[in-house]
């Protein structure tokens, strides 16, 4: 393990880690040998590293490192930085930039999964961690500098001095005085994945017989396909399903979906705004023939506000979309007529399917654009399905406490609550949706730890069987598997569930639910603002707003606050004014990346939504 040690003031610190095993250490100081010796203490602790056989080299500049050393010497496993400074009476900005240099410097002679330790005095690295905390504009900012370099803070604790044997700082104004370093911390930061290239996607699925590709939306490029419920998947998705499948199978006869259901669906779900779904054209050499999507239409089912409807003519009479328009699936529902239309369909056994929906919506972080659907069918004997419901809802609420309890020892509040008593207003951005597919009985709501309120995972609905003078109910139970994983397991923000960086992973073995540890902590955020005119006449679509958003940004816009609305006199002109959040959740994010993609985002939405510019 090769550790380099910059800017040794007595070389104290590095004589302190003289000997561990398995550790060969590289110290240096930024004033020449003759100049370091005579500071006290400093030619003891040289002699002690060279008879340890630790390397001590000076007139090391540390914004230049890759100089210093040959490129099969570069790879060090960890880098340590202790109160770094420019010196004499240099001020923040200037700090700032040697940071800067340091880190794009350090990242040249870095192993891939090394650490960059740097210490500072209390106040100045501007986190939540520094108490009492300075004012932004005079801190170090110590996070969004090393962001600059593809850096991410990973762990910050206090820097111990009085543990370290033999350590004493020094360095004070660039004199052989001592400084305070209580309230001190150390700053652990590691390699960020790299930006996500997206580049255009084609994607393969079946529709009707046939085998068809289609363009992928770009703001769903790397989304599609990722499979999180595949069998050797330990995602904890793939878990909380599992989970529950088991829980549900101790009380019902269950049979688990597993052909593959197509991502495509034909036509539109009535109720359904047609703004909120990705749209898809497909090229006229794979598009099924007219005679095809008649009897796929045939044996489509579109779940309605009064049950399952099979009248194709009577959507076309109301104005819905052609039956050749295709989306990418919202719901499972269209899914769940097959299983009702099918022979071996059993009253009183549990058919679950389970697979990513797709839905447009704005930008929160609990709203997602792509999230796992379970779907539970069950068609039980008509006046039984209250009990029936009752019963379903029991196992869910005992499994998901039984999970909770495991990853966090709370016992989360789990409530079954009749739909009448939400405000639309109420609910959730999964719960709002689910209410355009049709009309809802009862929403099932987690609440953890202080949040006793809860937030809606799952709905619950009842429909007519569609055979003529059947005696059986359908009671279906639709459960968002993403929204519950972060309930379980403390994850703060959905994009986390999607993360491509590795150490999101290892967290969760195969089968086993934990509460997760965020390994970026306290990501910068910056602050944009864009305002623009209305096209005259027309309804501002804030969802395509944020879909755009979402797009420009690779999903690392976190928030949209509408600022102002502005309605000019005279020739009534609407201008509306945004705020807009920039702020990623795993990987390292540049004041510089964010004021290009707040370009590219204002370049959009003029060529796409027909505003004006202000």
């Amino acid at each position: 393990r090769r550790v380099l040690l910059l800017g040794e003031g007595n070389f104290s610190f590095s004589a302190s880690l003289c000997g561990a095993r398995g550790t060969h250490v590289v110290a240096t100081s930024y004033e020449s040998e003759e100049e370091a010796s005579g500071r006290g203490g400093a030619a003891r602790s040289i002699r002690r590293l060279r008879e340890s056989g630790a390397e001590v080299v000076f007139s090391v500049d540390c914004t230049k490192l890759k100089d210093y050393f040959l490129p099969g010497q570069r790879e060090f496993d960890c880098i340590y930085f202790n109160f770094p400074h420019c010196g004499r009476k240099a001020g923040v900005v200037k700090n700032r930039e040697l940071l800067a240099c340091f880190f794009r410097s350090a990242s040249e002679v870095l192993a891939e999964e090394g650490e960059v330790h740097v210490a500072l005095c209390n106040g100045q690295g501007g986190t939540p961690a520094d108490q009492p905390r300075r004012e932004w504009h005079n801190s170090w900012q110590i996070v969004a500098v090393a962001a600059g370099a593809g850096f991410i803070l990973s762990n910050v604790h206090p820097f111990k001095a009085e543990t370290i044997r033999g350590y004493q700082c020094t360095g004070y104004r660039s004199q052989d005085k001592s400084f305070c370093v209580e309230g001190a911390l150390n700053h652990v930061f590691t390699r960020s994945t790299p930006p996500l290239c997206f580049t255009p996607m084609s994607c393969t699925t079946q529709l009707g017989s046939q085998r068809v590709s289609f363009q992928v939306p770009q703001v769903l490029v790397d989304k599609i396909n990722r499979g999180f419920l595949d069998l050797n998947s330990s995602h904890p998705v793939r878990t909380v399903k599992e989970k529950l499948a088991a829980g549900l199978g101790k009380a019902f006869p269950l049979h688990n979906i597993s052909s593959c259901l197509p991502l495509l669906h034909r036509g539109h779900l009535d109720g359904v705004c047609h703004s909120k779904v990705f749209w898809i054209t497909l090229s006229p050499e794979e598009a099924p023939g007219t005679e095809e999507i008649s009897q796929g239409l045939a044996n489509a089912v579109l779940f309605s506000r009064v049950g399952f409807c099979q009248d194709t003519d009577k959507n076309v009479q109301e104005g819905c979309p052609t039956p050749k328009q295709f989306c990418l699936r919202p719901s499972l529902l269209p899914h769940a007529q097959e299983i009702i239309q099918k022979g071996a369909f059993l009253p009183g056994t549990l058919h679950v399917l389970s697979g990513p929906v797709f839905r447009k919506c704005r930008i929160t972080p609990h709203s997602m654009p792509v999230f796992h659907e379970m779907l539970i069918v069950l068609a039980v004997p008509r006046g039984t399905e209250s009990s029936c419901i009752q019963m379903l809802v029991d196992n869910i609420k005992t499994t998901t406490q039984c999970l909770h309890q495991a990853v966090s020892a709370i016992k989360p509040s789990i409530d079954l609550q009749e739909a009448t008593s939400f405000e639309t207003t109420e609910l959730n951005d999964f719960a709002a949706f689910e209410c355009q597919l049709g009309e809802i009985q009862h929403f099932l709501c987690v609440g953890t730890g202080t949040d006793t309120s809860g937030s809606c995972v799952g709905i619950i609905r009842t429909a007519p069987h569609v055979s003529e003078g059947s005696e059986l109910v359908v009671v279906l139970a639709s459960l968002n598997l993403d929204l519950l994983a972060m309930l379980l397991c403390g994850i703060s923000d959905w994009r986390m569930l999607w993360t491509r960086d590795t150490r999101f992973l290892r967290q969760f073995p195969e089968g086993e639910l934990r509460l997760f540890k965020s390994f970026s902590l306290y990501p910068p955020s910056y602050l944009h603002d864009v305002s623009f005119w209305v096209p005259d006449g027309e309804q501002f679509d804030e969802v395509a707003f944020h879909t755009i958003a979402r797009q420009v940004s690779g999903e690392t816009i976190i928030s949209i606050q509408l600022r102002d609305s502005f309605q000019q006199t005279g020739t009534g002109r609407k201008s509306l004014c945004y705020r807009v959040t920039f702020q990623s959740c795993d990987r390292a994010l540049s004041c510089q990346e964010a004021a290009e993609m707040q370009l590219h985002f204002r370049k959009e939405i003029q060529q796409h939504l027909g505003v004006t510019l202000r």
